[in-house]
This record gives structure tokens, C-alpha cells and sequence, in this order.
């Protein structure tokens, strides 16, 4: 299968961060006929959420010391670029916060995190998978470096 790039500068990911994992993949299976499907990363769990055979999300467990600080379960949505670094200075620029510099989470993607001027959170996305293949059938993102 030919890997494609996602389209530029759309959404195309989201975490759910969750206090009840389990109830939570319950309820979206039921709800959405999600697929979850277990992985592992840097020694930690979570899985991915997929349909039709991609995947398009991911969940995992709030630690009990998040939950005890009172973070509620939430999603985070993640918008593509193909240049992390041009991106994340970019924001910088603009009054973004950085609340997670680019990491890389191999086989999977490099992500950042930010807080908008207003304080919206929102992710960074640089896809490194062939995970998240063939996003819309088109023609692999060309031009805008960011």
C-alpha cells in the first residue's frame, strides 16, 4: 500500500485521554463501531481506535495522580504539518505556549502540543506510519512546509 500524506494542516488524529479506558472503548464501539486495537509505545499501553482497517485516534488511561488532580477524561485533537519545527516556531511566534515540545513516538508520528493565545489546547501532527495510510485517496500533501 502507498503511503500518503495527510492533507496539510487538517485535523487528522485525536487522543482520548481517559479515567475509564475500558468503559470508554465500550462506549465508542457501541456508539461508532469502532475497532480498538491494542499497542504499546515507550513501555506504556493504550490502542488505537480504526475503522475500516485505519486508524484515526488513540485512548489511554489518565494516571491516578492526573485523575486526583482533578483532569477530567478529555479528547485532543491534532492537526498535520510536515514541518514540525516550522510550525511549533511559528505558533511560538504568534503567542502560542508550547505545553509539549516535538517528541517523536516511533513507528507512529512526532508530536507537539500547544495552547492557542486564548488558551485552547491543540496537537501537533508530523506523521511517521504507515499506520494512518491513504487518509483520502489523494495525491501526497506538496508545497507549504509548515
Amino acid at each position: 500500500m502507498q503511503h500518503l500524506a495527510p492533507p496539510l494542516h487538517r485535523f487528522v488524529w485525536a487522543d482520548l485521554a481517559s479515567a475509564d479506558d475500558a468503559r470508554a472503548i465500550a462506549f465508542y464501539r457501541a456508539l461508532f463501531g469502532w475497532t480498538d486495537v491494542p499497542r504499546t509505545l515507550r513501555g506504556g499501553r493504550f490502542c488505537t481506535f480504526e475503522r475500516s482497517g485505519r486508524a484515526f485516534g488513540s485512548i489511554y488511561r489518565l494516571e491516578r495522580a492526573q485523575v486526583a488532580r482533578g483532569i477530567p477524561s478529555h479528547w485532543t485533537p491534532y492537526i498535520s504539518t510536515v514541518d514540525m519545527e516550522a510550525t511549533v516556531d511559528m505558533a511560538r511566534a504568534l503567542g502560542a505556549c508550547i505545553v509539549m515540545p516535538p517528541q517523536e513516538y516511533p513507528g507512529l508520528a512526532r508530536v507537539a502540543l500547544i495552547a492557542d493565545p486564548a488558551g485552547a489546547l491543540l496537537g501537533l501532527w508530523q506523521d511517521k506510519s504507515d499506520l494512518i495510510s491513504d487518509w483520502t485517496g489523494a495525491a501526497p500533501a506538496r508545497g507549504d512546509a509548515r
